[in-house]
Protein backbone atom coordinates (compact mmCIF):
# COMPACT_ATOMS: atom_id res chain seq x y z
CA UNK A 1 0.00 0.00 0.00
CA UNK A 2 0.93 3.52 -0.88
CA UNK A 3 0.83 6.67 0.86
CA UNK A 4 -0.46 8.51 -2.61
CA UNK A 5 -1.10 7.56 -5.88
CA UNK A 6 -0.70 10.23 -8.55
CA UNK A 7 -3.13 10.23 -11.32
CA UNK A 8 -2.48 11.66 -14.50
CA UNK A 9 -5.83 13.16 -16.04
CA UNK A 10 -6.17 13.87 -19.32
CA UNK A 11 -9.62 15.74 -20.37
CA UNK A 12 -8.88 15.68 -24.11
CA UNK A 13 -12.00 16.55 -26.26
CA UNK A 14 -15.56 17.27 -27.13
CA UNK A 15 -17.23 15.66 -23.89
CA UNK A 16 -13.71 14.31 -22.95
CA UNK A 17 -13.59 17.59 -20.03
CA UNK A 18 -17.11 17.40 -18.74
CA UNK A 19 -17.25 13.28 -18.34
CA UNK A 20 -13.54 13.42 -16.95
CA UNK A 21 -14.40 16.62 -14.14
CA UNK A 22 -17.25 14.33 -13.27
CA UNK A 23 -15.30 11.48 -12.86
CA UNK A 24 -12.81 13.12 -10.40
CA UNK A 25 -15.99 14.60 -8.55
CA UNK A 26 -16.76 11.11 -7.90
CA UNK A 27 -13.78 9.64 -7.14
CA UNK A 28 -13.39 12.65 -4.61
CA UNK A 29 -16.33 11.61 -3.27
CA UNK A 30 -15.85 7.99 -2.73
CA UNK A 31 -12.55 8.16 -0.77
CA UNK A 32 -13.03 11.41 1.25
CA UNK A 33 -11.00 14.37 2.87
CA UNK A 34 -7.92 11.33 3.34
CA UNK A 35 -7.93 9.95 -0.50
CA UNK A 36 -4.68 9.19 -1.21
CA UNK A 37 -4.99 9.60 -4.56
CA UNK A 38 -3.27 13.27 -5.90
CA UNK A 39 -4.51 14.43 -9.38
CA UNK A 40 -2.38 16.55 -12.25
CA UNK A 41 -3.97 17.65 -15.49
CA UNK A 42 -1.84 17.48 -18.70
CA UNK A 43 -2.89 18.90 -21.89
CA UNK A 44 -3.53 16.50 -25.05
CA UNK A 45 -5.51 16.08 -28.11
CA UNK A 46 -7.26 17.77 -31.29
CA UNK A 47 -8.10 21.15 -30.13
CA UNK A 48 -4.44 21.20 -29.03
CA UNK A 49 -3.44 20.07 -32.15
CA UNK A 50 -4.92 23.17 -33.82
CA UNK A 51 -4.02 25.53 -31.25
CA UNK A 52 -0.26 24.61 -31.20
CA UNK A 53 0.22 22.09 -33.94
CA UNK A 54 1.29 19.24 -31.70
CA UNK A 55 -1.38 16.72 -30.38
CA UNK A 56 0.87 15.03 -27.60
CA UNK A 57 3.61 16.81 -25.98
CA UNK A 58 6.46 15.34 -24.30
CA UNK A 59 6.19 16.84 -21.08
CA UNK A 60 2.37 15.04 -21.16
CA UNK A 61 3.91 11.91 -22.25
CA UNK A 62 6.30 11.82 -19.41
CA UNK A 63 3.72 12.72 -16.72
CA UNK A 64 1.47 9.79 -17.80
CA UNK A 65 4.97 7.78 -17.99
CA UNK A 66 5.78 8.60 -14.25
CA UNK A 67 2.40 8.36 -13.12
CA UNK A 68 0.64 5.57 -10.93
CA UNK A 69 -2.03 5.84 -13.07
CA UNK A 70 -3.59 7.70 -16.78
CA UNK A 71 -7.63 9.26 -16.71
CA UNK A 72 -8.73 10.34 -20.01
CA UNK A 73 -12.11 11.67 -20.96
CA UNK A 74 -11.99 11.22 -24.82
CA UNK A 75 -10.21 11.93 -28.00
CA UNK A 76 -10.34 13.55 -31.45
CA UNK A 77 -12.53 15.62 -33.47
CA UNK A 78 -13.46 14.64 -36.86
CA UNK A 79 -11.78 16.60 -39.68
CA UNK A 80 -8.89 17.65 -37.52
CA UNK A 81 -6.03 14.91 -39.34
CA UNK A 82 -2.68 14.91 -39.85
CA UNK A 83 -0.99 15.04 -43.58
CA UNK A 84 -1.54 11.80 -43.61
CA UNK A 85 -5.28 11.45 -42.81
CA UNK A 86 -5.28 9.99 -39.52
CA UNK A 87 -7.01 11.37 -36.62
CA UNK A 88 -4.80 13.92 -34.48
CA UNK A 89 -6.25 13.27 -31.20
CA UNK A 90 -6.03 9.50 -31.39
CA UNK A 91 -1.72 9.85 -31.01
CA UNK A 92 -2.27 9.93 -27.51
CA UNK A 93 -3.95 6.71 -26.72
CA UNK A 94 -1.97 5.09 -29.48
CA UNK A 95 1.13 6.12 -28.43
CA UNK A 96 0.37 5.22 -25.10
CA UNK A 97 -0.35 1.30 -25.59
CA UNK A 98 2.77 0.96 -27.72
CA UNK A 99 4.93 2.39 -25.81
CA UNK A 100 3.86 1.61 -22.26
CA UNK A 101 3.36 -1.69 -23.34
CA UNK A 102 -0.60 -1.68 -22.18
CA UNK A 103 -1.07 -4.90 -23.73
CA UNK A 104 -4.49 -5.95 -22.11
CA UNK A 105 -7.49 -3.63 -23.18
CA UNK A 106 -10.11 -5.27 -20.86
CA UNK A 107 -13.73 -3.48 -21.91
CA UNK A 108 -16.48 -4.89 -19.41
CA UNK A 109 -19.88 -5.43 -21.26
CA UNK A 110 -23.03 -5.27 -18.28
CA UNK A 111 -26.93 -4.72 -19.08
CA UNK A 112 -27.57 -2.39 -15.68
CA UNK A 113 -31.42 -3.03 -13.85
CA UNK A 114 -32.70 0.68 -15.12
CA UNK A 115 -31.44 0.55 -18.79
CA UNK A 116 -33.40 -0.86 -21.33
CA UNK A 117 -31.59 -3.32 -24.02
CA UNK A 118 -32.45 -3.33 -27.87
CA UNK A 119 -32.69 -6.71 -27.73
CA UNK A 120 -36.42 -8.27 -26.83
CA UNK A 121 -36.62 -10.10 -23.95
CA UNK A 122 -33.47 -9.41 -22.24
CA UNK A 123 -32.93 -7.96 -18.73
CA UNK A 124 -30.02 -6.93 -16.16
CA UNK A 125 -27.92 -9.82 -15.14
CA UNK A 126 -28.48 -11.60 -18.93
CA UNK A 127 -25.41 -10.05 -20.25
CA UNK A 128 -22.13 -9.67 -18.31
CA UNK A 129 -19.10 -10.60 -19.84
CA UNK A 130 -15.85 -9.13 -21.30
CA UNK A 131 -14.50 -8.76 -24.22
CA UNK A 132 -10.34 -8.80 -23.90
CA UNK A 133 -8.30 -7.04 -26.93
CA UNK A 134 -4.96 -7.22 -27.67
CA UNK A 135 -3.86 -3.96 -27.32
CA UNK A 136 -0.57 -3.62 -28.85
CA UNK A 137 -0.22 -5.66 -32.25
CA UNK A 138 -2.68 -6.88 -34.47
CA UNK A 139 -3.42 -4.57 -37.27
CA UNK A 140 -3.34 -1.38 -35.64
CA UNK A 141 0.76 -1.64 -34.81
CA UNK A 142 0.81 -0.98 -38.48
CA UNK A 143 -0.38 3.06 -37.89
CA UNK A 144 2.58 5.01 -39.07
CA UNK A 145 4.35 2.10 -40.34
CA UNK A 146 1.93 0.97 -43.78
CA UNK A 147 2.58 2.17 -47.07
CA UNK A 148 1.21 4.46 -49.53
CA UNK A 149 2.58 4.16 -53.10
CA UNK A 150 1.57 6.57 -55.67
CA UNK A 151 -1.75 7.40 -54.67
CA UNK A 152 -2.63 4.04 -55.73
CA UNK A 153 -1.60 1.48 -53.67
CA UNK A 154 -2.25 1.87 -49.43
CA UNK A 155 -1.11 -1.87 -47.63
CA UNK A 156 -1.15 -2.11 -43.63
CA UNK A 157 0.30 -5.68 -42.37
CA UNK A 158 -1.42 -7.67 -39.50
CA UNK A 159 1.59 -8.36 -36.83
CA UNK A 160 1.04 -11.41 -34.25
CA UNK A 161 3.52 -12.62 -32.50
CA UNK A 162 3.68 -15.58 -29.92
CA UNK A 163 4.68 -13.49 -27.08
CA UNK A 164 1.95 -10.86 -27.78
CA UNK A 165 -0.91 -14.06 -28.04
CA UNK A 166 0.39 -15.72 -25.22
CA UNK A 167 0.30 -13.05 -22.45
CA UNK A 168 -3.14 -11.59 -23.78
CA UNK A 169 -5.16 -15.64 -23.41
CA UNK A 170 -3.11 -16.25 -20.40
CA UNK A 171 -4.77 -12.42 -19.28
CA UNK A 172 -7.98 -14.13 -20.60
CA UNK A 173 -8.03 -17.31 -18.63
CA UNK A 174 -6.97 -15.37 -15.27
CA UNK A 175 -9.96 -13.56 -15.51
CA UNK A 176 -12.25 -15.91 -16.24
CA UNK A 177 -10.69 -17.99 -13.07
CA UNK A 178 -11.45 -14.73 -11.04
CA UNK A 179 -14.98 -14.38 -12.29
CA UNK A 180 -18.45 -15.89 -11.66
CA UNK A 181 -18.98 -17.54 -15.02
CA UNK A 182 -21.45 -16.75 -18.10
CA UNK A 183 -24.82 -15.42 -16.97
CA UNK A 184 -27.00 -18.48 -18.89
CA UNK A 185 -25.16 -21.44 -17.19
CA UNK A 186 -22.34 -20.34 -14.40
CA UNK A 187 -19.60 -21.69 -16.36
CA UNK A 188 -16.18 -19.97 -16.53
CA UNK A 189 -15.35 -19.74 -20.45
CA UNK A 190 -12.66 -18.52 -22.49
CA UNK A 191 -14.06 -17.92 -26.33
CA UNK A 192 -11.27 -16.92 -28.62
CA UNK A 193 -12.33 -15.01 -31.64
CA UNK A 194 -10.82 -15.28 -34.42
CA UNK A 195 -10.70 -15.59 -38.72
CA UNK A 196 -8.96 -18.63 -38.61
CA UNK A 197 -10.40 -20.21 -41.37
CA UNK A 198 -9.17 -17.96 -43.62
CA UNK A 199 -6.11 -15.99 -42.59
CA UNK A 200 -2.36 -17.79 -41.26
CA UNK A 201 -2.74 -14.91 -38.95
CA UNK A 202 -5.39 -15.72 -36.66
CA UNK A 203 -4.43 -19.51 -37.46
CA UNK A 204 -1.67 -18.53 -35.22
CA UNK A 205 -3.43 -16.85 -32.91
CA UNK A 206 -5.75 -20.00 -32.35
CA UNK A 207 -3.02 -22.16 -32.22
CA UNK A 208 -1.10 -20.73 -29.56
CA UNK A 209 -4.77 -20.09 -27.47
CA UNK A 210 -5.44 -23.84 -27.62
CA UNK A 211 -1.47 -24.48 -26.09
CA UNK A 212 -2.25 -21.57 -23.58
CA UNK A 213 -5.68 -23.22 -22.55
CA UNK A 214 -4.04 -26.73 -21.86
CA UNK A 215 -2.75 -25.16 -18.91
CA UNK A 216 -5.66 -24.47 -17.57
CA UNK A 217 -8.21 -27.45 -17.53
CA UNK A 218 -10.71 -26.14 -14.80
CA UNK A 219 -11.94 -23.55 -17.11
CA UNK A 220 -13.79 -24.28 -20.73
CA UNK A 221 -12.08 -23.09 -23.78
CA UNK A 222 -14.43 -22.71 -27.35
CA UNK A 223 -13.56 -21.13 -30.55
CA UNK A 224 -16.09 -18.45 -32.61
CA UNK A 225 -15.09 -16.85 -36.26
CA UNK A 226 -15.69 -13.15 -35.91
CA UNK A 227 -18.25 -12.90 -38.54
CA UNK A 228 -20.40 -15.61 -36.24
CA UNK A 229 -19.84 -13.92 -33.19
CA UNK A 230 -21.66 -10.32 -34.60
CA UNK A 231 -24.29 -13.07 -34.50
CA UNK A 232 -23.83 -14.63 -31.28
CA UNK A 233 -23.85 -11.36 -29.39
CA UNK A 234 -27.18 -10.28 -30.11
CA UNK A 235 -28.83 -13.84 -30.27
CA UNK A 236 -27.16 -15.55 -27.67
CA UNK A 237 -24.93 -13.25 -25.07
CA UNK A 238 -25.31 -15.08 -22.38
CA UNK A 239 -23.03 -17.95 -23.17
CA UNK A 240 -20.07 -15.31 -22.88
CA UNK A 241 -17.99 -14.82 -20.14
CA UNK A 242 -14.54 -13.62 -21.19
CA UNK A 243 -14.06 -13.10 -25.23
CA UNK A 244 -10.37 -12.97 -26.37
CA UNK A 245 -9.24 -11.25 -29.58
CA UNK A 246 -7.49 -9.36 -31.68
CA UNK A 247 -6.98 -5.64 -31.91
CA UNK A 248 -9.08 -4.43 -34.22
CA UNK A 249 -12.11 -7.11 -34.22
CA UNK A 250 -11.76 -6.30 -30.33
CA UNK A 251 -12.05 -2.85 -31.15
CA UNK A 252 -15.39 -3.32 -33.69
CA UNK A 253 -17.07 -5.98 -31.67
CA UNK A 254 -17.50 -4.00 -28.50
CA UNK A 255 -18.96 -1.11 -30.26
CA UNK A 256 -21.27 -4.47 -31.56
CA UNK A 257 -21.31 -5.04 -27.76
CA UNK A 258 -22.20 -2.03 -26.08
CA UNK A 259 -25.51 -1.37 -28.22
CA UNK A 260 -26.72 -4.22 -26.45
CA UNK A 261 -26.42 -2.77 -22.83
CA UNK A 262 -27.98 0.64 -24.06
CA UNK A 263 -24.95 2.21 -26.00
CA UNK A 264 -21.11 3.63 -26.20
CA UNK A 265 -21.76 5.56 -22.91
CA UNK A 266 -22.11 2.85 -20.69
CA UNK A 267 -18.74 0.96 -22.56
CA UNK A 268 -16.18 1.52 -19.75
CA UNK A 269 -12.68 0.26 -20.58
CA UNK A 270 -9.22 -0.60 -18.77
CA UNK A 271 -5.99 -0.74 -20.89
CA UNK A 272 -3.25 -2.30 -18.98
CA UNK A 273 0.47 -3.70 -18.77
CA UNK A 274 2.84 -5.35 -16.14
CA UNK A 275 2.98 -1.69 -14.12
CA UNK A 276 0.75 0.95 -15.68
CA UNK A 277 -2.38 1.28 -17.23
CA UNK A 278 -4.66 4.00 -18.59
CA UNK A 279 -8.37 3.99 -18.11
CA UNK A 280 -10.62 5.99 -20.28
CA UNK A 281 -14.38 4.93 -21.67
CA UNK A 282 -14.86 3.51 -25.24
CA UNK A 283 -16.95 6.07 -26.31
CA UNK A 284 -15.94 9.11 -28.70
CA UNK A 285 -15.36 12.95 -28.39
CA UNK A 286 -19.02 13.55 -29.43
CA UNK A 287 -18.48 17.11 -30.53
CA UNK A 288 -22.16 17.73 -31.30
CA UNK A 289 -23.15 17.37 -27.55
CA UNK A 290 -20.01 19.17 -26.22
CA UNK A 291 -20.43 21.63 -23.89
CA UNK A 292 -24.42 21.17 -23.87
CA UNK A 293 -24.48 19.66 -20.53
CA UNK A 294 -25.87 16.22 -21.64
CA UNK A 295 -22.93 14.11 -21.67
CA UNK A 296 -23.31 10.83 -20.12
CA UNK A 297 -20.43 10.10 -17.49
CA UNK A 298 -21.17 6.98 -16.44
CA UNK A 299 -18.63 5.13 -18.98
CA UNK A 300 -15.89 7.08 -17.71
CA UNK A 301 -17.03 6.49 -13.90
CA UNK A 302 -17.06 2.59 -14.05
CA UNK A 303 -13.21 3.30 -16.04
CA UNK A 304 -12.29 5.14 -13.24
CA UNK A 305 -13.82 1.99 -10.32
CA UNK A 306 -11.82 -0.24 -12.85
CA UNK A 307 -8.66 1.67 -12.05
CA UNK A 308 -8.87 2.41 -8.67
CA UNK A 309 -9.93 -1.74 -8.70
CA UNK A 310 -6.33 -2.14 -10.70
CA UNK A 311 -4.49 -0.30 -8.56
CA UNK A 312 -5.62 -2.02 -5.00
CA UNK A 313 -4.86 -5.11 -6.55
CA UNK A 314 -1.48 -4.16 -7.57
CA UNK A 315 -0.54 -2.18 -3.89
CA UNK A 316 -2.51 -4.51 -2.09
CA UNK A 317 -4.52 -1.75 -0.93
CA UNK A 318 -8.08 -2.42 0.12
CA UNK A 319 -9.02 1.33 0.56
CA UNK A 320 -8.99 1.41 -3.66
CA UNK A 321 -10.70 -1.81 -4.06
CA UNK A 322 -13.61 -0.73 -1.45
CA UNK A 323 -14.00 2.16 -3.47
CA UNK A 324 -14.38 0.64 -6.38
CA UNK A 325 -17.44 -1.71 -5.51
CA UNK A 326 -18.86 1.72 -3.80
CA UNK A 327 -18.82 3.68 -7.11
CA UNK A 328 -20.20 0.21 -8.96
CA UNK A 329 -23.09 0.12 -6.46
CA UNK A 330 -23.67 3.38 -6.99
CA UNK A 331 -24.11 3.44 -10.32
CA UNK A 332 -26.09 0.75 -10.32
CA UNK A 333 -28.35 2.03 -7.63
CA UNK A 334 -28.64 5.57 -9.85
CA UNK A 335 -29.35 3.63 -13.06
CA UNK A 336 -32.59 1.54 -10.92
CA UNK A 337 -33.79 4.16 -9.95
CA UNK A 338 -34.11 6.22 -13.28
CA UNK A 339 -30.99 8.50 -12.92
CA UNK A 340 -30.59 8.14 -16.85
CA UNK A 341 -29.11 10.80 -19.76
CA UNK A 342 -30.07 11.41 -22.85
CA UNK A 343 -28.60 8.74 -24.42
CA UNK A 344 -30.03 6.39 -22.65
CA UNK A 345 -33.76 7.43 -22.83
CA UNK A 346 -33.52 9.91 -20.15
CA UNK A 347 -33.99 13.59 -18.63
CA UNK A 348 -30.63 13.85 -16.61
CA UNK A 349 -27.55 15.60 -17.20
CA UNK A 350 -24.14 15.22 -16.64
CA UNK A 351 -24.35 17.61 -13.51
CA UNK A 352 -27.46 16.36 -12.27
CA UNK A 353 -25.90 12.72 -12.29
CA UNK A 354 -22.46 13.53 -11.14
CA UNK A 355 -24.07 14.85 -7.82
CA UNK A 356 -26.79 12.00 -7.63
CA UNK A 357 -23.68 9.27 -8.21
CA UNK A 358 -21.40 11.30 -5.42
CA UNK A 359 -24.49 12.01 -2.79
CA UNK A 360 -25.07 7.99 -2.77
CA UNK A 361 -20.89 7.61 -2.41
CA UNK A 362 -21.31 10.30 1.11
CA UNK A 363 -23.96 8.70 2.85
Amino acid sequence: MKDHYDIAVVHGDGIGPEVCGATVEVLRAALGPSSPLVFSEHPAGADLFVATGESFPETTFAACRAADAILHGAAGIPGIVHPDGTEAGLDFTLRLRFELDLFANIRPIRLFDGVRSPLAAVKAGDIDYIILRENSEGLYAARGAGAQLRGEVAVDTLVQTRRGVERIVRKAFELARAGKGAPADGVKRVTCCDKANVLRSYAFFRSVFDEVARDYPDIEAEHALVDAMAMHLVLKPGHFNIIVTENMFGDILSDLAAATIGGMGLAPSAEVGLSQGLFQAAHGSAPDIAGKGVANPYGTVLSAASMLEWLGGRHDDARLTEAAKRIRQAVGTAMQEGMLSRDLGGVNSTVEITRALCARLAA
